[in-house]
C-alpha cells in the first residue's frame, strides 16, 4: 500500500495532480478540498489511498490526515464507491460532512450527485459514531476571488465531466452559478456551487 506520495508538483487539476517522484509521473485523484488547500505548492506531499480493481490501479490522494480518514469511512458504506466518496468531499467540506452526520441530516447528504435517499440514511446511520465529534480546524479560506473568464469557466466545465456529469447539464448548472454571482467567484467556488445545482 502506498501510503503518501512526496515530490514535484507537474500538473494541478481540480480533479486530479501529477506528482514527480524520483522521475516517475503518479496520477492521483483529488478532491476540491484538496485541490484549494495545496495552492501552488512546487513540493508537494499527499497521503494517498491505492484502489485496485481488476482493469485499473488508482490513487487518490489527500492533504490532510482528517479527509483521508473520512474517505477511508465514506468508501466503507455499502454503495458508496471511491469516486461518489471524493465527490461528496468535493461537494461539503469535512466539517460539513461531519456535522450533517451528527446531526441526521439526510437533505445536505443527499444534495450530493449520486446519493440517493438510502445512501444518505445508510451514511449516518452507520457513521454517525465513527466521525469526530467536532473537530476544531476552521474552514480552508477560498484562493481568494476570480474574475470569471473562458478560462475559468473551462476548468470548471472539465471538472464536473471528469466527475461524471453530462457536458450540457454542467454547462447549465455552471451558467446559472455565474449568473447569480456576477462572475465574481474562485474556480473551487464555482464547481461547489455547480455541484449543489440542482
Amino acid at each position: 500500500m502506498i501510503a503518501y506520495l512526496q515530490g514535484k508538483l507537474v500538473f494541478k487539476d481540480p480533479t486530479y495532480v501529477i506528482i514527480d517522484v524520483g522521475g516517475m509521473g503518479y496520477h492521483v485523484k483529488i478532491s476540491l478540498q484538496t485541490y484549494s488547500k495545496i495552492k501552488d505548492e512546487e513540493q508537494i506531499r499527499l497521503l494517498t489511498f491505492l484502489h485496485i480493481k481488476e482493469d485499473a490501479h488508482t490513487l487518490y490522494g489527500f492533504k490532510d490526515e482528517e479527509e483521508k480518514r473520512l474517505f477511508l469511512l465514506l468508501i466503507s458504506i455499502n454503495g458508496v464507491g471511491p469516486n461518489t466518496g471524493l465527490m461528496i468531499l468535493s461537494s461539503l467540506s469535512t466539517e460539513e460532512i461531519e456535522h450533517a452526520i451528527l446531526s441526521g441530516d439526510v437533505a445536505t447528504i443527499q444534495h450530493v450527485k449520486g446519493i440517493g435517499v438510502k445512501t444518505a440514511q445508510r451514511i449516518i446511520l452507520e457513521l454517525k459514531d465513527k466521525v469526530g465529534k467536532g473537530s476544531s480546524e476552521s474552514s480552508t479560506v477560498p484562493m481568494g476571488f476570480l474574475k470569471s473568464s473562458n478560462k475559468i469557466r473551462e476548468e470548471a466545465l472539465q471538472a464536473l465531466i471528469t466527475l461524471g456529469f453530462p457536458k450540457t447539464a454542467a454547462e447549465k448548472n455552471i451558467a446559472q452559478v455565474l449568473k447569480k454571482t456576477n462572475g465574481e467567484i474562485s474556480l473551487e467556488d464555482l464547481i461547489k456551487a455547480s455541484l449543489k445545482t440542482p
